[in-house]
């Protein structure tokens, strides 16, 4: 069973927190090519990651993503106190901030599975489980990653959980960002993931009421663990 460092990172600068998933990121591939030239017996055991957190305002557009779905202007982004940053995620843009559940696995698929789309569906499983924990129904819309409610109807399907993730020599970063008691008014600042018309919605919303952030990530954790079938251990990563 792979051994994964999970570290609760709390509130959370998303520059400080890229950096830190840069460095883990190289880091473990270093060592994987580094195992690649030498005997089974010398080589080092390769060190896994989940880091979970929330950020302060900010709009995040990935690699492939059209900058004209921004549509704050600069003065409008100073008035709602966020900041707007490109990074080299797969996606379009979205949003996070404060209330909102941001997960950043760090892992070598070949120490789990090769098969980049079977991750993506366990990273929208242990989500959609964690919903129904609560007794909120969520599935996938078909031709689009993230978790989605009423996703079976064309009218009434809302984005609740927006993924994007990076991998290469099968080592994974960014990850899913999970509303939780997310301000959804931000959202109006942006066309989420380049959709324009279908709704973003979050926990609180679904269920009329505030949740504890902390059940949350120690509902989500469980499940990922579950899915993945990886040993998680405390760390202090930030």
């Amino acid at each position: 069973m792979p051994r994964v460092l999970f570290s609760e990172l709390g509130r959370f600068g998303y520059q400080e927190a890229w950096d830190l998933q840069e460095r883990l990121f190289q880091e473990l591939v270093d060592r994987k090519l580094r195992n690649r030239n030498l005997r089974q017996e010398e080589q080092e055991p390769l060190q896994h990651y989940l880091l979970f957190c929330e950020h302060p305002h900010v709009f995040t557009l990935g690699r492939s993503g059209d900058a004209g779905h921004l549509l704050a202007d600069e003065q409008t982004l100073k008035e709602i106190g966020a900041i707007f940053i490109k990074n080299n995620r797969g996606g379009d843009i979205t949003y996070h901030g404060p209330g909102q559940l941001v997960g950043y696995p760090i892992l070598d698929l070949d120490d789990f599975f090769t098969d980049i789309h079977r991750y993506l569906r366990y990273l929208e499983e242990a989500i959609i489980r964690v919903l129904g924990s609560y007794g909120v129904k969520a599935g996938r819309y078909p031709g689009y990653t993230g978790v989605w409610i009423d996703p079976e109807d064309d009218a009434k399907a809302r984005k609740i959980c927006a993924m994007g993730v990076r991998c290469s020599r099968w080592v994974t970063m960014h990850g899913f960002a999970f509303n939780v008691n997310t301000d959804l008014s931000y959202f109006e600042h942006i066309v989420p993931c380049g959709i324009k018309d279908k709704d973003v919605t979050s926990l609180q919303r679904e269920l009329g009421r505030a949740i504890d952030m902390s059940e949350v990530s120690h509902r989500l954790k469980h499940e990922l663990a579950a899915l993945f079938g990886m040993q998680l251990e405390p760390a202090e990563l930030g």
